[in-house]
């Protein structure tokens, strides 16, 4: 008997962990559990990000949801995929560690930035004001979704090269950092009026691209930011905020 509760307390143990990384709360899903077809490319889980480097909070490079948002965004992905396009995602649930750290990073007074490529024309002091930055984030209840479109059949983007200087988010595609995205006229992430939704600055094929993404979200309940063309909400009751880390799926 003694023997059969060991291996059973055994067994338990070698489970936890896989039990701790599915331990979502309620509501919250992987992505990749309802739709794994939408690419991912989790930009605040590696470097290539504004502040950097990865943000607390970001122990996985996983698209967390609250459920309803991810099956909204599955019916997205059916529709596109008669257009020969895909979405892929670069941020989903945000704990409210990394919303926090993003604040620090914008408030810390330092002029020579090397993510400066990510705001060429402003101050980061000034990010906050001018609504780029926010202390709180809808992306903390899991209702709120930063992506772009990508042509099928989906092609894999270069490497990102942390020794490499790339240039500014709203300079030519081809000089900005790798990315397999339509070109939308900016680069994810880009702090500049050239990132509003309804911009003039930029090409008609770019602007092309960006409606073609927004029709498609809007035709399934999502509502865009119109400073940040890769930025829709999910309006769902009892959006709460979460802190919760992100961690790898279980097996």
């Amino acid at each position: 008997m003694k023997s059969i509760v060991t291996a059973a307390l055994l067994a338990l143990g070698a489970a936890a962990p896989a039990m701790a990384r599915d331990a979502l709360p309620a509501g919250m899903v992987y992505l990749r559990e309802v739709d794994a077809t939408i690419v991912q490319d989790m930009r605040y889980a590696g470097i290539d990000n504004f502040v950097g480097r990865p943000l607390p909070g970001y122990g996985a490079a996983e698209c967390v949801l609250r459920r309803e948002m991810a099956q909204a965004l599955a019916r997205v992905q059916a529709d596109l995929a008669r257009q020969q396009l895909s979405l892929k995602v670069y941020d989903c649930y945000r704990p409210r560690r990394a919303v926090a750290a993003m604040a620090r990073w914008a408030e810390d007074g330092a002029t020579a930035d090397p993510t400066k490529r990510f705001y060429p024309a402003l101050e980061k002091r000034n990010l906050f004001a001018l609504g780029y930055i926010a202390a709180q984030s809808a992306h903390s209840t899991g209702t709120a979704i930063d992506l772009t479109l990508i042509k099928l059949p989906a092609q894999p983007a270069a490497a990102f090269d942390r020794g490499a200087r790339y240039g500014a988010c709203t300079g030519p595609a081809a000089q900005r950092a790798p990315d397999n995205g339509l070109d939308m006229g900016t680069g994810f992430d880009c702090f500049d009026a050239r990132s509003h939704t309804r911009s003039d600055a930029i090409a008609a094929e770019q602007k092309r691209a960006r409606l073609t993404l927004n029709a498609a979200m809007r035709q399934h309940g999502f509502k865009n930011y119109f400073r940040e063309w890769w930025h829709f909400t999910y309006a769902l009751p009892d959006a709460r905020s979460h802190d919760f880390p992100i961690g790898a799926r279980g097996r």
